[in-house]
C-alpha cells in the first residue's frame, strides 16, 4: 500500500519524529517526507533517516508558535495524505519552572494549525503523538478512555493539546486519531534520557544520578516496534480515537534496567550510580492497554528489552567519538 504516500512529521528533529520518517522510506520505496522542526537538522549521530531518505526526505526550519502561515503554506504546496505532529515542549521536571512555554506549543499553537488546516482536501489522517502522562499515575493497567488526572504542567499541556483538536475532528472534519506510547527508547535517543546516558556514562566512568533510587517503574519500547504501530494507525486508525501503544509484560524499574546495562556492559551499578532526591510530580507507574491497536489493527512489538538494549550499546560504540563531546544534559528552548 501506499507507493505515492505523502507524509510531513512535525517535529522530525525529535528522536521519534526522526525515526518514524526512517520507518517509513525504508518500508515504503515511494514514499516522501516533509520534516519540520523549529531547530536545523542535528548531527547525522540522531538522525536514522540520514542513512536512509535517498533524496526522498525534504526539510524545512519552521516554529509552529511563530511561522504558522508559512507551515500552512507548505502543508498545501506538498499535500500529504498524513499528518503528523511529534512537535511538543517536553520535559516534565522543567515544565513546572515556565508552564505557560509548555501549554503555547503543546496546546495553543496547535489548536491554531488545526483551526487553519481543517477541512483541506488532501489529508487522508492527522496523527496527534500524546502521552499516557495525560492520565497521572495510573493505577493498574489503564485502557483509552481513562480519565485525564494530569500531575505535572506538562502532563497538562498535553492534555489541553489532546482536547484542542476534538473540536476540529466533531464539527470541521479534521480526520484526527491520537496515539499513546509508554517510554519510548533506541538507538539514536537523546543523551539526556536514561538508557543512552547510563550507556555513555559507563563508557566514559561519569556518575549517573538515579532519582528517587530508581524506584518507578517504566514500560519501555523500542522505538521501530512504536513506528510500526503509529503507521498502521496512521492509515487505518478510526478517526476520533485514541491507540495505546505498549510491550508486554509488566515494566522494569529504573534501578533494575540501569542493572540490566551495567551487566551487558560488565560494570557494577555501585560504581555507576548514585542515588538523589525523587523528581516533583513523578508518576510511579505506566502501564497501559495496547489491546485496541493489537485486535483492531494486527499490531504487535517485534523488539524485547534485552535486544533493544544492545542495539543502544552498539549505536553507542559506533558514533562514540561524536556522542562523547555532544551535550548529555537538557537544554530549554523556550
Amino acid at each position: 500500500m501506499g507507493d505515492e504516500e505523502r507524509f510531513v512529521i512535525i517535529g522530525s528533529n525529535s528522536f521519534s519524529g526522526a525515526h518514524f520518517a526512517d520507518y517509513v522510506l525504508r518500508e515504503n520505496p515511494g514514499a516522501s517526507v516533509l520534516g519540520i522542526s523549529r531547530s536545523p537538522e542535528s548531527k547525522g549521530c540522531f538522525l536514522p533517516y540520514k542513512k536512509s531518505s535517498g533524496g526522498r526526505f525534504g526539510f524545512r526550519m519552521l516554529d509552529l508558535n511563530k511561522d504558522l502561515d508559512a507551515i500552512v503554506a507548505a502543508l498545501r504546496e506538498f499535500r500529504p495524505h498524513y499528518i503528523l505532529n511529534f512537535a511538543a515542549q517536553g520535559m516534565v521536571g522543567q515544565s513546572w519552572s515556565a508552564p505557560e512555554q509548555w501549554f503555547n506549543t503543546n496546546c495553543i499553537a496547535l489548536m491554531n494549525l488545526a483551526s487553519r488546516i481543517s477541512g483541506d482536501d488532501y489529508l487522508r489522517r492527522f496523527v496527534q503523538i500524546s502521552s499516557p502522562e495525560v492520565y497521572g499515575p495510573c493505577d493498574g493497567v489503564t485502557e483509552e478512555n481513562a480519565r485525564f488526572m494530569p500531575s505535572t504542567p506538562y502532563a497538562a499541556s498535553k492534555a489541553c493539546g489532546d482536547l484542542s483538536l476534538y473540536p476540529f475532528y466533531l464539527n470541521r472534519g479534521l480526520p484526527l486519531v491520537y496515539t499513546r506510547a509508554t517510554n519510548v527508547y533506541g538507538p539514536y535517543q537523546q543523551l539526556y534520557r536514561i538508557i543512552p546516558r547510563t550507556v555513555l556514562f559507563i563508557k566514559t566512568g561519569k556518575k549517573l544520578q538515579l532519582q528517587g533510587g530508581g524506584r518507578a517503574v517504566k514500560s519501555y519500547i523500542h522505538i521501530r516496534d512504536v513506528c510500526d504501530a503509529t503507521l498502521k494507525i496512521a492509515r487505518g486508525g478510526r478517526n476520533g480515537d485514541v491507540y495505546h501503544i505498549s510491550p508486554d509484560g509488566k515494566g522494569i524499574s529504573i534501578y533494575d534496567l540501569v542493572l540490566l546495562i551495567c551487566e551487558k556492559m560488565g560494570r557494577s551499578i555501585e560504581e555507576t550510580a548514585e542515588i538523589i532526591g525523587e523528581r516533583l510530580g513523578q508518576d510511579a507507574l505506566y502501564v497501559i492497554d495496547s489491546t485496541k491497536v493489537r485486535t483492531e489493527l494486527g499490531w504487535r512489538p517485534g523488539t524485547g528489552l534485552s535486544e533493544g538494549l544492545d542495539e543502544v550499546i552498539e549505536w553507542v560504540n559506533e558514533y562514540f567519538e561524536e556522542l562523547k563531546v555532544s551535550e548529555t544534559e537538557y537544554i530549554h528552548k523556550p
